[in-house]
């Protein structure tokens, strides 16, 4: 026997060894308003065929936690591929990212034609089918090599190439119906699980829309994202023109020496769109019509946004003008007045953190061509100080605000919108683990900030992972809904950069303790690591966006 204690009750019972969790979910009562979809396992997620055969602690997970929202997801992307390939036996589907509060996802139906509304009437019809069959999601633990094989013979050359570089000696594939998949974690023990979900034919691929967060009996509701799109199909370019679709062809050119070759590419295209940029403000600042005097730039969490308008800046010199930067930070309220979160701490990302009022009333004064005496934020005593910083805009200057603010438009509703240019930095991951395994974007941006808060001795992995899901939720509420009113759109994600971070991030991840609630998601970041060949950083410039995050930097 062993003996299982149950976190959602706190309560312990004994269980035959080898039962599976999902068993054991059923013995223990507590409120389950939603299906329980996965577990913490000595904080380790597990789905729930996961079999008990020592004592163990564990937490049961439905859809509204983040570990059961991407179990579910997964799960619901092998439905839709097997729906596609039951249909269209010679087509391939390819999951680009999520957008809209859905996935985009590309069907090439292998006979030459595009998809049409009634291809997807029909995968849908045969997606509800494998629903309504409650057919089981099967879990095969195999050698690499026999996996390889096998996708070899799929013609899966995606999955084989992520196989051959991901180092590891055993790994699991899926088998829903007879049809066999590559997923990098738990799916649902069948796909009777999956009841609520949508298709649509969507700028010529599908959207295949998933269960709102906090309501997973409801679809989340459709977000248009024309200008997110677009960036993303711009990488996306990019890497088709490098011939690199996924991260097991980024591993492949690594292991044959490109490494350098690839940095120097993408700070190349970095450059380049941040160049283009500049040109375009300097085009509107001569407009005598309507000059544009102020350029926001904000972004989530490690986006890159100081870097970022630091390179800009330079450029901008380059055209001729004369910027002039300062952060909504340093107009933070003093601490004591920092608006806080319901369990007391203290809400950093909270719209009301900066003392707004002052903000504008100081923009207003400098784009009236006034001399003004600028606050700097001291972060270790956590009050505003001043210390005879003075601004003013002459003839060619721009003025450029930089925070995770910057683009709300109660900050800057006393000027002109024709005064100013917007720009949102966000880190659009562009390569997927394979044609069906996306990578998350807030991946890149909590691996940034936990090498970051490290290194620079702010926060320990622990303590970052912690604070990360109050982070999304700011991001969310604070910060996203303002993405598609910008001017320009910026993409800060680099292609090898999880192979630079994980040189950096597995240390750090090492050191948070098995026995945190923290240690699940350290788990699974250093788990996702182990699929990128690592790289050094010693190519990355000092100039480099990166390098905000690894250290070394030029600013």
């Amino acid at each position: 026997m062993v003996k299982i204690f149950c976190k959602n009750t706190g309560t312990s019972k004994e269980f035959e060894e080898g039962t599976s969790l999902g068993s054991i979910s059923r013995e223990f009562e507590f409120d389950k308003p939603y299906d329980i979809l996965a577990a913490k396992v000595n904080n380790v997620a597990q789905g729930l065929k996961f079999r008990a055969y020592h004592s163990l602690d564990v937490e049961f997970l439905d859809y509204r936690t983040y570990i059961g929202r991407n179990l579910y997801c997964r799960s619901l992307c092998f439905l839709l591929y097997k729906g596609v390939r039951d249909l269209f036996p010679e087509s391939s589907l390819v999951i680009k990212r999520p957008i809209s509060k859905g996935y985009y996802c590309v069907v090439d139906k292998g006979d030459g034609t595009d998809l049409s509304e009634a291809d997807v009437d029909a995968i849908r019809a045969r997606m509800l089918e494998i629903v309504d069959q409650d057919l089981v999601f099967r879990r095969h633990e195999v050698q690499v090599e026999e996996a390889i094989r096998k996708f070899g013979d799929l013609g899966n050359t995606d999955k084989v190439k992520l196989l051959e570089t991901c180092g590891e000696v055993y790994i699991s594939y899926y088998t829903l119906g007879g049809t066999a998949d590559y997923y990098y974690a738990e799916l649902a023990p069948s796909a009777g699980y999956l009841k609520t979900w949508s298709i649509s034919l969507y700028r010529g691929g599908i959207l295949l829309r998933v269960p709102d967060r906090h309501h997973p009996e409801d679809l989340a509701p459709f977000l248009e994202q024309p200008k997110t799109f677009e960036v993303f199909d711009e990488s996306r370019r990019w890497n088709d023109i490098m011939g690199l679709g996924n991260v097991g062809d980024v591993n492949e050119a690594i292991l044959k020496g490109t490494a350098s070759d690839l940095i120097q590419i993408a700070e190349a295209l970095q450059e380049k769109k941040i160049v283009q940029i500049a040109e375009e403000i300097e085009k509107r600042h001569c407009d005598p019509e309507n000059p544009l005097k102020l350029v926001l730039i904000t972004g989530p969490t490690s986006s890159g946004k100081s870097t970022f308008c630091k390179r800009l800046s330079v450029q901008l010199k380059a055209c001729g003008l004369h910027p002039i930067s300062y952060s909504t930070d340093d107009y933070f309220v003093n601490r004591l007045d920092t608006p806080k979160l319901p369990d007391g701490s203290f809400d950093f990302d909270n719209f009301d953190t900066v003392d707004h009022d002052y903000l504008q009333k100081d923009l207003l004064k400098l784009l009236r061509g006034e001399e003004v005496e600028v606050p700097e934020f001291n972060f270790v005593t956590g009050m505003r100080e001043f210390n005879g910083k003075r601004l003013k805009l002459g003839g060619r200057s721009v003025l450029l605000i930089e925070g995770i603010h910057a683009l709300n438009p109660m900050l800057t509703d006393q000027v002109p919108a024709s005064w100013k240019f917007k720009i949102f930095i966000n880190t659009i991951t562009s390569i997927s683990l394979d044609s069906h395994n996306c990578i998350p974007t807030s991946d890149n941006r909590l691996l940034r900030r936990i090498v970051r808060d490290f290194l620079k001795g702010a926060f320990t992995a622990r303590e970052t992972i912690s604070n990360w899901p109050n982070v999304r939720r700011s991001e969310v509420r604070w910060i996203y809904p303002f993405q598609e009113d910008a001017d320009v759109l910026f993409n800060s994600a680099y292609l090898v950069e999880f192979a630079v971070l994980r040189t950096h991030a597995e240390r750090i991840l090492a050191t948070v303790p098995k026995n945190c609630p923290e240690y699940c998601e350290a788990h699974r970041l250093l788990n996702f690591l182990h699929y990128f060949v690592p790289v050094s950083d010693k190519e990355i410039p000092p100039t480099s966006l990166l390098r905000g995050f690894i250290g070394g930097g030029s600013f």
